[in-house]
């Protein structure tokens, strides 16, 4: 039935190919700011609604204090005085609801999906603990402490080391600089920062910077009705954080990790490139980019990872990002000595977009499969709320799909090579490598 419903989703598209967004949504400002975005669908008694609050780690832009949008991602779950963790939770239980949140540098997003019987209660149960979260200050001081165990954790893999590393390097002022997790100095301190957290949950989570998202099987007056009814009462007050501006990267810049226990050599290459909401079409002239040239039809693909199988992991592309941010390529190399090799392919590959026009059957190739593909992902309620969760955190609206896959279909192997010649330069590379420490001699 999955396969089905998803051939009638591509179907669909041939009969308007302009828009790749299917589904029929009703978007609506309430007056404090918030936004609600209502997609009935065909998919039967199933909803999913997505919270998406546009705060992430790039809004932590005091010294000492990285880590916080994350930290509320764990703290959100303490619960209020109308609905403990224990009621919460119960209430979750009874709509048979899967639920969970997630961090990024953007964004933090609530989730949860659950039998349309339990709209109500849920919208209820989401707007109580935005507008009354209450947590105590042991309760604060455990959740810190979970972070600084999740950071320990996550610190143990080679690659979250080397993203981390690549950060530091690529940014010097911009909060880009600190991944979701925060600097480790911050979470270690983090236990002590009980009122800074308050502070922090009073200046961001705020109705100008949600918007709601309810997929399934719903009625589109019935759920603004409810909307309105929890979700109008929360106050406006959202304080809009001073970003520090990156300054312009002007030559190349290395870094690299020693790893104290056996590893395969890794190595992380980025380009500084545009803000998403700024320069969307050189935003999705790089994702075709990315696609030509690290996808596994790639020619490099089929060099480093099958033919002479000096990887096992070749990947990267743009990521959407509210403000300047990299593209990125991650590569795990199986010997040392191929490093320098790897690294000289890569660089070759995104070079030759500067001076060899992308042929353009290739071309087209590659923007089918990417509209097609996201077309077929769209096959339950859930992962249509979730495919457009990082669009709305950016834009605050799903046309902004429709409106890229039309600029990728516009885009021509020229725009490719004048966007390659803008943004993969030296001045403007980070490379950075990890390997296993060698013992001293």
């Amino acid at each position: 039935m999955r396969y089905f419903l998803a051939f009638l989703v591509a179907m669909s598209l041939t009969a308007a190919p302009s828009k790749i967004f299917p589904y029929g949504y009703d978007q609506h400002d309430l007056p404090n700011g918030m936004r609600l975005v209502t997609i009935p669908t065909d998919f039967p008694n199933i909803v999913s609604v997505y919270v998406v609050v546009s705060v992430g780690s790039r809004h932590e832009v005091e010294a000492g204090k990285s880590g916080f949008a994350h930290f509320f991602e764990h703290c959100m779950f303490r619960g209020t005085k109308k609905y403990p963790p224990q009621k919460w939770e119960a209430v979750m239980k009874a709509a048979g609801a899967a639920t969970n949140a997630y961090t990024s540098d953007d964004l933090t997003v609530y989730h949860a999906t659950f039998a349309k019987e339990g709209l109500e209660s849920i919208l209820e149960l989401e707007a109580d603990r935005f507008q009354n979260l209450e947590y105590s200050e042991s309760a604060f001081r455990t959740e810190a402490l979970a972070v600084n165990g999740e950071y320990n954790k996550n610190s143990s893999e080679p690659e979250n080391q080397l993203n981390e590393k690549l950060r530091e390097t690529a940014f010097e002022k911009h909060t880009y600089r600190h991944t979701t997790m925060g600097f480790v100095a911050d979470i270690k301190a983090m236990p002590n920062q009980y009122a800074y957290s308050k502070e922090f949950f009073a200046r961001f989570y705020r109705p100008e910077n949600v918007t709601l998202v309810v997929v399934g099987d719903v009625e589109q007056k019935a759920v603004r009705a409810m909307t309105a009814k929890y979700w109008g009462p929360w106050k406006k007050g959202a304080v809009k954080p001073e970003i520090p501006v990156e300054p312009v990267q002007m030559a190349e810049r290395k870094a690299h990790v020693d790893w104290p226990t056996a590893t395969l050599p890794w190595m992380m290459i980025g380009y500084k490139t545009p803000a998403f909401t700024e320069n969307m079409r050189d935003a999705a002239a790089l994702d075709l980019i990315a696609a030509l040239a690290l996808g596994k039809t790639s020619p490099l693909y089929k060099k480093l990872v099958i033919d002479e199988q000096k990887n096992d992991v070749l990947a990267g592309g743009y990521e959407n990002h509210a403000d300047p941010y990299l593209f990125l390529v991650y590569a795990r190399v199986k010997k040392d000595v191929d490093v320098p090799v790897v690294e000289e392919a890569i660089v070759s590959t995104l070079n030759g977009f500067k001076d060899t026009l992308v042929d353009g059957k290739r071309l087209e190739a590659v923007k089918s499969n990417l509209r097609y593909s996201f077309a077929l992902g769209l096959d339950n309620s859930e992962a249509i709320a979730a495919n457009l969760a990082g669009i709305i955190a950016l834009t605050r609206t799903p046309e902004t799909i429709n409106q890229v896959y039309d600029i990728y279909a516009s885009l021509t192997p020229e725009d490719l090579r004048e966007v390659a010649r803008k943004y993969f330069v030296a001045a403007g590379r980070t490379v950075v490598t990890l390997s296993q420490k060698k013992e001293a001699k």
